[in-house]
């Protein structure tokens, strides 16, 4: 035995099965979205832009997409920071993360978080594929810098949307 792979003789298509997310719809290799989620967790955290500053949409945007990691009683704060970021955009969404950041510190564990005011929507079951997830916005696995403000925005237009539909 030579050890050579045998191929399919030319012309011959092979199907590759493509193995996704039954919570959000995206590929899951050659990154998981847990993977993924780490990596722009580590970026968020370093708190520089593009990334530290869209932390709390970022963060938002996958936990509605992964509702395994958020029970439905925590929707509203997630729910109230992409449509406060898309509708007034960063700077008002900005205090809202924060304040919401400091209340969530292991420091403070002993103080509730704030109330923001929102009631997540009464959602049906969360779709199982949207058209934007947090794949489209790692591109390569490494959250490029160059656009990534516009696909974090796509993806948080892609969450809501996906949310409110029947």
């Amino acid at each position: 035995m030579s050890g050579a792979v045998d191929l399919p003789p030319a012309g011959v298509h092979t199907l590759v099965l493509m193995t996704r997310c039954p919570e959000c719809g995206a590929p899951v290799r050659p990154h998981s979205c847990e993977d993924l989620f780490n990596v722009v967790l580590a970026l968020d955290h370093s708190r520089r832009p593009p990334w530290g500053p869209l932390h709390g949409v970022t963060a938002a945007c996958f936990l509605l997409q992964h509702p395994s990691r958020l029970p439905a009683p925590h929707r509203a704060r997630p729910w109230a920071i992409l449509h406060t970021y898309l509708n007034d955009g960063l700077t008002a969404v900005t205090p809202l993360t924060e304040r919401l950041r400091r209340a969530n510190s292991h420091q403070n564990r002993h103080v509730a978080l704030p109330d923001i005011g929102a009631v997540a929507p009464a959602l049906g079951p969360t779709p199982t594929a949207f058209s934007v997830t947090i794949n489209d916005v790692a591109q390569d696995g490494t959250f490029p810098a160059v656009g990534f403000p516009n696909r974090v925005k796509a993806w948080a237009m892609a969450t809501v949307a996906g949310l409110r539909s029947p």
